[in-house]
């Protein structure tokens, strides 16, 4: 091999190293950091409650579903699905399981509804329908409704988020489950 091509070489992975050096020079001249006044992730032991009253406890703190269902928007909640649902799950009639299972017809369903899926040891513990209440809950906090469960979402804070996810989740079916009064 020439020397000219080894210098060549040499020459190219000295440009790269400068120009990545120079580009994080400016970058940190770019941004800047703050010290956080408080953790941002606060680590907790384990939960004291029992599993079961879990789910109640924190049905109690929500508001009630039937008058946020009553002014939600379908549309809204398409789009916060696509946005925090659809990396895990499908939304087609007969679509297939990604991380989660489809939630085509979920609203009035089983909660195990998806056939073949692998649902976790937390979840097989729950045989009640997914009702408005049950989602409303679900989409809350999935490890409050479910503790142990292998979903790893944090859950959906906005009561009329929820509402709007839980209303196009209902649209998702050939005959949609009746809104409560």
């Amino acid at each position: 091999m020439d020397t000219m091509e080894i210098n060549k070489g040499i020459a190219a992975i000295l440009v790269a190293g400068i120009a990545f050096f120079v580009t994080g020079m400016i970058s940190d001249g770019l941004v800047r950091t703050h010290p956080l006044e408080h953790s941002a992730i606060k680590i907790e032991g384990a939960a004291t409650t029992a599993p079961a009253a879990a789910p109640e406890a924190a049905k109690e703190e929500l508001a009630p579903i039937a008058p946020l269902l009553a002014a939600a928007d379908p549309a809204a909640g398409e789009l916060t699905a696509k946005k925090v649902c659809a990396a895990c799950h499908t939304f087609i009639e007969g679509g297939k399981a990604g991380v989660g299972p489809n939630l085509y017809g979920v609203v009035g369903g089983p909660v195990r509804h998806m056939a073949g899926f692998k649902y976790s040891d937390a979840m097989q513990k729950h045989d009640e329908p997914w009702s408005f209440e049950a989602l409303n809950v679900w989409l809350k906090k999935p490890a409050a409704y479910a503790p142990g469960t292998r979903m790893a979402f944090a859950g959906i804070n906005s009561d009329k988020q929820r509402a709007d996810v839980i209303v196009y989740l209902r649209s998702l079916a050939k005959e949609p489950v009746a809104l409560p009064k």
